[in-house]
């Protein structure tokens, strides 16, 4: 898990810029005592940005009416059909799968 200060030098930007990109739902955070944390699996790994798929794939279940804690669960949840993770598939092969259950579920 990543603090705000974390992310934004992640990203290489100011941390007002990580509360805008949670704001649009282009990244989601987690409540851990009072603060916000970013997981870090929403990274691809060694790089300073999400996948490509991972903006699109919060976009779609916050504007299907899932909350952030459903979001994080459906993300990190194991799933043996995909195998894995969303979260991880995300930044691979099975990408657009996990996009389209998103879109799927946001019906």
């Amino acid at each position: 898990m990543l603090t705000l200060p974390e992310t934004a030098d992640r990203l290489g930007v100011v941390v007002t810029r990580v509360h805008d990109l949670l704001g649009a739902k282009k990244l989601i955070a987690h409540v851990i005592d009072g603060r916000r944390h970013i997981p870090e699996a929403l990274f691809k790994e060694g790089e300073a940005t999400t996948g490509k798929f991972v903006p699109g794939v919060l976009t779609l279940l916050a504007d299907g009416g899932y909350s952030d804690e459903e979001i994080l669960r459906f993300l990190f949840t194991e799933d043996e059909t995909l195998p894995g993770r969303p979260v991880d598939a995300l930044h691979g092969q099975l990408a657009r799968e996990v996009l389209r259950r998103a879109q799927a579920m946001a019906l």
